[in-house]
């Protein structure tokens, strides 16, 4: 049998414990329009320009997940200008958890998103 298993990623699932916050967070990192009383319970797919989606995901409805981050991050987010993200985000008062670290081909920082979710900004 051959493997029915691709190698590729479709979607990324993101825990959230309030989907309309974490909706709206996501949606100001991306600079992307949301209208966030159209947001309902239990997931939000992030409009994204690529085919690996970002699904935010928040479980059954009525009941509110314990999100238990990880300190590392599992994803990051593209940019071309290390120091222009970070002084932007900086900026819009994102928690920024790291300093710029720079290697000689890429450098990253990582941020936290509400519910303390890890993710890396990232030039590789």
């Amino acid at each position: 049998m051959s493997n029915p298993i691709k190698n590729r990623t479709n979607t990324i699932f993101i825990h959230v414990s309030d989907l309309q916050r974490s909706v709206q967070w996501y949606s100001d990192l991306l600079s992307e329009e949301v209208d966030v009383s159209k947001v309902a319970d239990p997931v939000h797919n992030l409009k994204m320009e690529q085919n690996t989606g970002i699904t935010l995901d928040a479980g059954p409805p009525g009941m509110t997940k314990e999100i238990q981050p990880l300190p590392y991050p599992l994803f990051n987010f593209y940019t071309e200008d290390i120091y222009q993200a970070y002084e932007y985000l900086q900026q819009l008062g994102f928690q920024i958890e790291s300093d710029i670290v720079e290697f000689d081909d890429f450098s990253f920082f990582n941020i936290s998103d509400p519910d303390k979710n890890m993710i890396m900004i990232c030039t590789g």
